[in-house]
């Protein structure tokens, strides 16, 4: 940290510092200065915020976000080494968007901001569900979150699709005794323990409308959206790259045509999506390989998926045959 005190002007004596009265903060030296480039760089917000922008295609307004949070904080640091913070932020957080859309992904590099500023004191993430939270029996949910929040001090817990702590349907279940455990522990140890809760905007908003003391207790409200057909394809070419794999130019306009078609199917789920997809296209590809080739073969030919391993998933056909379907209606 660096600290400096502006020196007084030529023939005048600096102000006189004021005791402070009773029961108030003690006074501040308001000529007193502070890099914040300094802060910013010991803190290394600009290296994860470029390893967010390496790790995660498109998601503009997110990353935006993020960026406005981190710079939120770095500033409420710098308060507090001049002594102008009252109380510790509130920091727990809420994200809202379909599946594979880099929730988890943004949550680490969240946990890794909030570290370097000195907001936790590991930076560790522990994902969990309702299964890992709520008990059942009785007696069985106490000890279950206790368990959970005990490992997650220090750092940030995310509890994906949130919403299914809550059952309003089933008077006997366990989940709302989990609820009140973790109300507790964010609003008493907030200082040791940030929580993000995730999962799809319509059921969070119900979720929060039935239990206003999450609502009132989350910071920062952040809506992830879905990849556009673009983005898709190049989060593709992103996980078969770090493979070391990549696409011919007929295998790229083949999963061009797998993002079209899958995005309107049922239990589509972004980049996961993607990822599963090419993990099919790499087995079909293994397979070619092997059954029908009989001579060597080059490490290019190794690397690259065709267009054949892509068009052999039964998405293409299960799209035919709806289409054809269309046509006898």
């Amino acid at each position: 940290m660096t600290i400096t005190t502006l020196d007084a002007p030529s023939g005048t004596a600096p102000p006189a510092p004021q005791a402070a009265a009773p029961g108030t903060a003690p006074p501040v030296d308001l000529t007193a200065t502070i890099d914040i480039a300094a802060e910013r760089a010991e803190a290394g917000i600009d290296a994860i915020l470029a390893t967010l922008d390496r790790e995660l295609v498109g998601l503009r307004p997110v990353k935006t976000r993020i960026r406005e949070i981190a710079a939120l904080l770095l500033l409420e640091r710098v308060r507090r080494k001049l002594g102008l913070a009252a109380e510790p932020p509130t920091l727990h957080m809420s994200f809202t968007g379909n599946p594979g859309t880099g929730k988890t992904t943004v949550a680490m590099r969240m946990a890794e901001i909030l570290h370097g500023l000195g907001f936790v004191r590991r930076g560790h993430v522990i994902s969990v569900t309702r299964d890992d939270l709520v008990g059942q029996y009785i007696g069985h949910t106490a000890p279950k979150t206790k368990e959970i929040l005990k490992k997650a001090m220090g750092g940030v817990l995310f509890i994906d699709e949130a919403y299914y702590l809550y059952r309003a349907e089933n008077e006997r279940d366990y989940g709302q005794e989990s609820i009140e455990i973790l109300l507790q522990v964010m609003e008493n140890q907030r200082d040791d323990l940030v929580v993000i809760l995730a999962g799809y905007a319509d059921r969070m908003d119900k979720f929060f409308t039935s239990n206003p003391g999450f609502r009132s207790r989350i910071a920062h409200h952040i809506d992830f959206p879905d990849y556009s057909n673009g983005e898709l394809v190049e989060i593709g070419e992103k996980i078969l790259a770090d493979q070391n794999y990549r696409l011919s130019p007929a295998a790229l306009e083949a999963l061009q045509d797998y993002v079209g078609v899958r995005r309107v199917q049922p239990h589509f789920a972004n980049a996961r999506s993607i990822r599963n997809a090419l993990d099919r296209a790499r087995l079909r590809q293994a397979n070619r390989l092997v059954e029908g080739t009989s001579g060597p073969l080059t490490a290019a030919a190794i690397m690259t998926i065709e267009a054949e391993d892509i068009r052999a998933s039964r998405v293409f056909k299960a799209a035919a045959g709806r289409a054809q379907a269309i046509r006898f209606e």
